[in-house]
C-alpha cells in the first residue's frame, strides 16, 4: 500500500502499546503526583520529569506536525493516548508552551522563531508562561497597558500582568503589550516573547484558596525585548492572540479529565453508603452529567478534526470551553456531596508528592475539596463563560 494509502490503524493495539509504555515508565513518585492533581497543573518537577520522559520516547508533543516533532497520530491516537495518561495517574506537564505557543509559533513565526523556540519547548527545557491578563483587564482583555516603546531593534517593556500561571517556575513568557495608544485598543497590541531572566522583570507568587500556589504577579520595569521576539507583525497582536485563545479554549480535552472524575464518583457511591448514595435524585443527577459528558466528547472530536486539517474551531471552541468547564463544575459539587462530611478536613501538606505522615480525611477524599475549590476558577480563567455565549450568540447563532 503507498504512502497516500497508509495502512489503518488498530486502535486496540495501539491502546495495549500505551498502556504497556506507562506501565513501565511511571513510577510511583509520578502516579502519586498524578493522583495529587487538583486543578490542570501537577507538581512542578513530576510534570516536567514526565514531559522529558515522553520527549525521549518521540511522545512530546503528540498533536503537534512530524516536521516539528510531532507523532503524526490521528486524533483517535492522540485522544487514546491521553485518555490512558489521565486514567494510569500521570502528571500533567506545564503545558503553555506545548499546548498554547507552540501552535503560535508554526503559524505566525519567522524561521529563525521556530527554530530557536519550538525544541525547547518540546523537550520540557524552556518553561512558558502566558501574560495576558492585568489588574482590571481581565475579560476585558483589549483594554491592557502594559506598553513596549520600540527604541531601535529593542522594545521597552513596562507594566504588569496577573493570574500568570507558573510564572515563578517558567523561563520565559508570552506577552500582550501596547505598542500603539493612537489607535482602538485592539489595533494597538503586539505579541512579544521575553526571557523570564532579562533585567527588571520581577515575579510575585500568591496562593488560591486551597493553599496551593499556581498563580503569580508579574512586573516589567524597563524591560528591553530585541525586537526579533516580535511573534506577528507590530500592533497586530489581537490577532494573534484571539488565535491563541481559541487554541486554550478548543486544544484542551475537557471530556478525558470529566471521565475520570465520572469514574471516581462511580466508585465512591458504590463503595461506601450514605445520604448521597442512597438518594434516587443523586443517581438521576450522576447520569444526567453522564449523557452530557458524552455529548460534549463528540464536539470535541469535530473541533480535533478541524485543528488537525489547518482549519480554525472559530466560537465552537467557546461551546467547548463553556461546557467542559461547568461540567467540571458539576462533577466536582458531586463529589463533594458523595464525600460528605469526609471532604471537610483540610491539610494542605498532603498535597505534596513527599507528604509520608498521616491524613485527617481518608485518603480517597484529601483532593476533593481542592478540586472543587480549584473547578470555581475554571469558568474564568480563558474567558469567563459570559465571554464565552456573548460569541457563541454572535458567532453562531447570529444573535
Amino acid at each position: 500500500m503507498n504512502a497516500s494509502h497508509p495502512l489503518p490503524v488498530n486502535y486496540e493495539n495501539f491502546r495495549e502499546a500505551i498502556r504497556d509504555f506507562l506501565s513501565e515508565e511511571l513510577t510511583p513518585q509520578l502516579t502519586r503526583a498524578g493522583e495529587l492533581t487538583t486543578s490542570v497543573f501537577s507538581d512542578f518537577e513530576a510534570g516536567r520529569h514526565w514531559q522529558r520522559i515522553l520527549h525521549a520516547k518521540g511522545w512530546g508533543a503528540p498533536e503537534w506536525p512530524l516536521e516539528y516533532g510531532g507523532t503524526g497520530w490521528d486524533i483517535q491516537q492522540c485522544y487514546i493516548f491521553l485518555e490512558e495518561c489521565r486514567l494510569a495517574n500521570a502528571p500533567n506537564p506545564v503545558m503553555m508552551g506545548i499546548q498554547m505557543l507552540g501552535p503560535m509559533l508554526m503559524h505566525f513565526g519567522t524561521e529563525a522563531q521556530k527554530v530557536d523556540f519550538l525544541p525547547g519547548i518540546i523537550s520540557g527545557e524552556d518553561v512558558w508562561c502566558q501574560g495576558y491578563s492585568e489588574p482590571g483587564s481581565g475579560s476585558d482583555l483589549a483594554s491592557l497597558k502594559t506598553t513596549a516603546d520600540r527604541e531601535g531593534e529593542e522594545y521597552v517593556v513596562n507594566g504588569t500582568k496577573i493570574w500568570t500561571s507558573m510564572a515563578h517556575y517558567s523561563n520565559w513568557i508570552f506577552c500582550l503589550v501596547r505598542t500603539d495608544k493612537t489607535v482602538k485598543p485592539q489595533a494597538g497590541i503586539s505579541f512579544l516573547l521575553m526571557d523570564m531572566a532579562t533585567p527588571g522583570i520581577t515575579v510575585t507568587p500568591f496562593s488560591s484558596l486551597d493553599g496551593e500556589i499556581e498563580q503569580c504577579q508579574v512586573f516589567f520595569e524597563d524591560v528591553r525585548v530585541p525586537a526579533a521576539n516580535l511573534l506577528g507583525e507590530e500592533n497586530q497582536g489581537w490577532t494573534v492572540a484571539k488565535y491563541l485563545l481559541e487554541f486554550e479554549r478548543g486544544g484542551q480535552h475537557f471530556t478525558i479529565d470529566l471521565k475520570k472524575q465520572l469514574r471516581k464518583l462511580k466508585d465512591r457511591v458504590s463503595s461506601v453508603s450514605n445520604a448521597a448514595s442512597d438518594d434516587p435524585t443523586f443517581s438521576f443527577r450522576v447520569a444526567e452529567t453522564e449523557i452530557d459528558v458524552l455529548a460534549l466528547e463528540q464536539t470535541e472530536l469535530r473541533i480535533k478534526g478541524s485543528l488537525s486539517s489547518g482549519e480554525n474551531p472559530g466560537a465552537l471552541s467557546s461551546l467547548v470551553k463553556v461546557s467542559g468547564t461547568e461540567l467540571g463544575q458539576r462533577c466536582a459539587e458531586l463529589l463533594v456531596e458523595a464525600a460528605g462530611q469526609r471532604a471537610m478536613p483540610w491539610q494542605s501538606d498532603v498535597l505534596s508528592p513527599t507528604y509520608a505522615g498521616p491524613t485527617a480525611a481518608p485518603a480517597e477524599c484529601v483532593t476533593t475539596m481542592a478540586e472543587y475549590i480549584n473547578s470555581r476558577a475554571t469558568t474564568i480563567y480563558g474567558g469567563t463563560a459570559e465571554i464565552q455565549r456573548g460569541i457563541i450568540a454572535k458567532h453562531v447563532l447570529g444573535l
